[in-house]
């Protein structure tokens, strides 16, 4: 399946956090998209690999994914290597995406940086011929998307461009909120983390709120690019 719109994410809920509201936007527009977690967020705080399964499952149907998979990488330990690099060459391959997102290239969690290079790195090699990958006993033909934004996390970053997804904040908070083992949720137990307290949802709102006053709308999400994208006339950006 050619899918319109790839995300990666080094954990299970990054996607979410920082561009649900775009994934669900685009879905909703008729696009195809998808989701790529590098690992499965095991070693977090709170809950389990096996919940956060059950709960990526949940949050990608309410974003209206075509796909979700998990490349069950180390959490925490996963390198931007060949081997890395490769499997993630393989998903682009697969899905063709058009455009790519990723993580933040500098954030607080470490894994959040070295995915978003990871994915850099990767989207590049799928597009060379002599770079070869198999799946399903069959060689894969390059692929290399035409855009590449990474969203922006817990470290504020100035952003390049900023999606206008007012009318799909509900949306973007009730995926966030499929991930009940890691957000604020009274009826469960748990040490208390960075994210798991009710002001980390403020926050969450709080960013929305100020990406859209950028851009005149009511909720927005941010994206810092790698290749400004050009246009023909400055009334294109109107």
């Amino acid at each position: 399946m050619k899918l319109d719109i790839l995300a990666f994410g080094a954990h299970p809920d990054d996607v979410e956090l920082a561009a649900g509201g775009v994934m669900a936007k685009e879905a909703a527009a008729g696009r195809k998209t998808g989701i790529v977690d590098l690992t499965r967020g095991e070693l977090g705080s709170r809950g389990t690999a096996e919940t956060r399964d059950k709960e990526a499952l949940i949050s990608s149907q309410i974003l209206g994914l075509q796909i979700r998979t998990n490349l069950k990488f180390r959490d925490g330990f996963f390198l931007n290597d060949e081997a890395h690099q490769l499997e993630v060459v393989k998903m682009l391959r697969k899905y063709r995406p058009d455009i790519v997102l990723c993580n933040a290239r500098s954030d607080r969690h470490p894994d959040h940086g070295k995915a978003g290079d990871l994915v850099s790195v990767a989207c590049f090699l799928a597009g060379l011929v002599k770079v070869e990958t198999y799946m399903d006993g069959h060689q894969q033909e390059p692929w290399r998307p035409a855009a590449v934004y990474h969203y922006i996390q817990d470290r504020y970053l100035i952003p390049d461009v900023v999606v206008d997804i007012s009318e799909f904040m509900d949306v973007k908070m009730n995926s966030i909120m499929a991930f009940s083992s890691q957000f604020y949720n009274p009826d469960i137990q748990g040490p208390v983390t960075p994210i798991s307290t009710p002001e980390f949802l403020n926050f969450l709102n709080a960013r929305s709120i100020d990406f859209g006053r950028q851009a005149g709308v009511e909720f927005a999400e941010g994206f810092t690019v790698e290749r400004y994208p050009g246009v023909k006339s400055l009334f294109d950006l109107l």
